[in-house]
């Protein structure tokens, strides 16, 4: 796993204030994660992860 890190990176995908999954996309289907997204980019630091991929999905629908 160490040897991954460099190649790995954790995506956070935030809606609402959460972390979720969509299905296929679909903003009608999705999953939550976890309730704090800070909580959760904590973690993946403490892993040692050096980068996260974060993506707003309120903010790619609506456009801000």
């Amino acid at each position: 796993m160490e040897n991954l890190k460099g190649f790995i990176v954790p995506a956070i995908d935030i809606r609402g204030g959460r972390v979720v999954r969509l299905y296929k996309g679909d903003f009608d289907r999705e999953k939550v994660y976890h309730e704090n997204p800070v909580e959760l980019a904590k973690r993946f630091d403490r892993l040692g992860f050096k980068r996260i991929h974060v993506v707003d999905l309120d903010g790619a629908k609506e456009g801000l």
